[in-house]
């Protein structure tokens, strides 16, 4: 969800720059801060964003930097001369003298003589179509900006689930073994009762324990569920639409549940190492989700 977009236009004798930024946000927090000409409009702005952007903390900005006419230099800046004037008649009547030429320069370089004056008066018509074509603009180049970052975003995500699948392909070697290893365990154990508890012993019922114990250990289930999630997170990757970055994390959330399960079967070293490597890309994934709308 984050983004940015910016657009400008010429306002009377001001350009107007707008700027639009987001951040993650689980519902739309729109801030805006206007000039003072367009503050009698800004819940029609607010309508206009609200419209176009979902979730986020959004951030909708229109300041005005002066525009230099054909007349005036890159550098200019109006100057309040009232507040001059009465700057200088202040000091020659303190001093009883005229306002020297460096006074005057120190003078004109007072922030409220540099300050421009607000120009609060009604919009025409005309200039609500350029704003909104400017806002237009702002959202254009911020929805552009979105659909880039998600491109990218679903690129590492293919990256990440690929990692995940390759680290499931790699369980199955230590999963053979492992149930032969198991039974010999079991019974190098049982070995090493005396003949007398093992006379005593049910061999039915051993091997039935045998049994229920392995099937407890058995990991298939773990295995095929991880793949359809893997394969579901790719289809819902593809979707269009709002609500595909909630749906993308409770299937993180579910591939998350399978992973910890395998781990808990686990009761080999190598096994473990790839169960943690698992959780270290999922991780990844989770995070990352956060910015998918």
């Amino acid at each position: 969800m984050t983004g940015y977009g910016k657009a400008e236009t010429i306002f009377r004798t001001h350009k107007l720059i707008c700027e639009i930024r987001s951040l993650n946000s689980k519902t739309m927090d729109l801030s805006v801060r206007l000039t003072p000409a367009l503050r009698a409009h800004e819940l029609d702005i607010r309508t206009l964003i609200s419209q176009h952007l979902e979730r986020g903390k959004v951030d909708l900005c229109i300041c005005e930097e002066n525009a230099p006419s054909s007349m005036e230099g890159a550098g200019f800046s109006p100057i309040n001369w009232s507040a001059a004037k009465e700057y200088a008649r202040q000091y020659a009547e303190h001093f009883g003298t005229p306002v020297p030429a460096e006074v005057m320069a120190s003078i004109l370089r007072f922030p409220d003589v540099l300050k421009q004056q607000e120009d609060t008066s009604d919009l025409t018509d005309e200039e609500w179509k350029d704003i909104q074509t400017m806002l237009n603009n702002a959202i254009d180049a911020f929805i552009a900006f979105r659909t880039q970052e998600g491109a990218a975003l679903q690129a590492m995500f293919t990256e990440k689930l690929d990692g995940i699948a390759d680290l499931l392909a790699q369980v199955e070697p230590f999963e053979k073994g492992r149930v032969a290893k198991i039974k010999e365990r079991l019974e190098a154990s049982l070995a090493q009762l005396s003949a007398e508890t093992q006379a005593q012993t049910d061999r039915n019922r051993l091997e039935q324990e045998m049994i229920y114990y392995l099937e407890k250990l058995d990991i298939t289930e773990e295995k095929v569920r991880l793949t359809n999630h893997i394969k579901y997170f790719r289809e819902t990757m593809e979707a269009e639409g709002s609500g595909v970055g909630k749906k993308l994390g409770f299937i993180a959330q579910e591939m998350g549940r399978e992973i910890n399960t395998l781990g808990s079967k686990s009761n080999q070293s190598e096994m473990q190492i790839i169960v943690v490597k698992m959780k270290d890309i999922l991780e990844q994934i989770k995070e990352q989700v956060l910015n998918v709308l």
